[in-house]
């Protein structure tokens, strides 16, 4: 996938969830993952000719694994003009080897959750930009559905009271598949995560029924995310000040 088609997702999601407005300061979380990494590029580039001026800084939270190596992110953020800033946390030792959790997704979630937040305040920001794809969407809304009977997802747009921080997700349009094409059309350089229940979680097991659910039905994941927005969800009804597309019209693939 070329930029130009990232971008198109990403301005979409932009404009239809007025993600970003004058003057924002925006911090991008980094994982190290395909989907922030194309966040980067997509947000770098959106930020030369959009009508809105917008900064940008770039945070990793190192959960302390050995052999997590983020030189070649901070390259890459070099690369773009973006600031690069990685906090440096004992997460994994807590959860690993002091409390030994047994399902330690959750925990680790809301403490990289935490130190997240902090460097994003500390460093002025007010938004913070998140790289949850479509295939992202879908998944969160099944696994609310499977395990707590519910039907709930993140939104596009979250304001967080506590921090005064508002976290937008500009990639929520782009499939996995695009980004995944995106990364090696461009060569990123994805960091592995070396934690030790990578690929070993709920959403793990998610992403492979949906895979299987994709083979079976048609325009699957299209169908889930049209229901998520006309579903009265909050937060995923389109801004009325973009009448430019429906509710549920999402960009083309």
């Amino acid at each position: 996938m070329k930029i130009q088609r990232l971008l198109s997702y990403v301005r979409c999601a932009v404009e239809d969830y007025n993600m970003i407005e004058e003057g924002d300061r925006i911090a991008i979380g980094v994982s190290g993952g395909k989907d922030s990494l194309a966040l980067i590029a997509a947000l770098s580039t959106l930020r030369r000719f959009y009508p809105k001026h917008f900064e940008l800084e770039a945070i990793s939270v190192d959960l302390g694994f050995e052999g997590m190596d983020f030189s070649p992110v901070e390259e890459y953020c070099r690369s773009y003009n973006v600031n690069y800033t990685v906090v440096h946390t004992d997460i994994g030792e807590i959860i690993f080897d002091a409390r030994k959790e047994k399902n330690p997704c959750s925990l680790c979630a809301k403490m990289r959750k935490g130190a997240l937040n902090d460097m994003v305040e500390k460093l002025g920001c007010n938004k913070i930009a998140l790289g949850h794809n479509r295939d992202d969407v879908v998944e969160t809304m099944l696994m609310s559905l499977f395990y707590e009977g519910r039907i709930s997802c993140f939104a596009p747009v979250t304001y967080l009271d506590r921090k005064k921080i508002t976290s937008i997700r500009p990639l929520v349009y782009a499939p996995e598949a695009d980004v995944k094409g995106f990364a090696r059309r461009y060569s990123l350089p994805v960091v592995k995560n070396k934690c030790p229940a990578d690929g070993n979680t709920k959403r793990e097991e998610m992403k492979n029924m949906v895979h299987e659910y994709r083979k079976k039905f048609d325009c699957f994941d299209s169908k889930i995310f049209g229901a998520i927005q006309r579903a009265g969800l909050n937060g995923w009804k389109v801004s009325d000040s973009n009448p430019r597309r429906k509710s549920t019209d999402t960009p083309e693939e």
